[in-house]
């Protein structure tokens, strides 16, 4: 497994060791240990999955504490414009964001700590986006920011005939 740095010191971009032959491939998506040393020690206990279409934007979402979620992301099947912004009122990175393109090609992973927003948009039809959770769904502490917030300078990819709920369409700007 390669972990690597991003601007945010806290945020990790994973690359798992993949061994292909003329059988297909074989890949470690998942290693207590290994996450414990290189990445952070945290316990999931919650997994989850989404299917979308291509142009699909969730979030910008987060859960407040106690509730606050850590997040280990990956796509299965398609590819994701993902995003995690820093909303921790004290980090030297808050209003700041990270933004990596995860593809089924790529196998890359991406570690969100918990204290940030994330959102993804998808590239490609019967897009597979899978996650692992530090915490439970609490619906009574979610929150979302809205994805194209001024202050954030999100540059998302241009996408005809984009697909936003309600609730992310209607979310409130960041502020500081």
């Amino acid at each position: 497994m390669k972990v690597i740095d991003t601007v945010i010191p806290d945020v990790k971009i994973i690359e798992p060791a993949v061994f292909g032959d003329e059988r297909g491939f074989f890949m470690e998506t998942w290693n207590q240990r290994v996450f414990d040393e290189k990445v952070a020690k945290r316990v999931f206990v919650q997994d989850n999955q989404s299917i979308s279409y291509k142009g699909v934007l969730r979030g910008l979402h987060y859960q407040i504490r106690p509730y606050e979620q850590g997040k280990l992301v990956r796509v299965i099947s398609g590819g994701v414009f993902d995003v995690a912004v820093d909303i921790r009122p004290n980090s030297p990175t808050y209003g700041r964001h990270v933004a990596v393109e995860l593809t089924a090609d790529n196998k890359r992973m991406l570690w969100i700590p918990e204290g940030f927003a994330h959102g993804f948009l998808t590239l490609e039809d019967d897009t597979v986006f899978a996650y692992k959770t530090t915490g439970y769904y609490d619906k009574s502490s979610e929150r979302a920011l809205h994805w194209k917030s001024s202050l954030l300078n999100i540059s998302w990819p241009e996408m005809k005939n984009l697909i936003v709920n309600e609730k992310d369409a209607s979310a409130p700007q960041f502020e500081y």
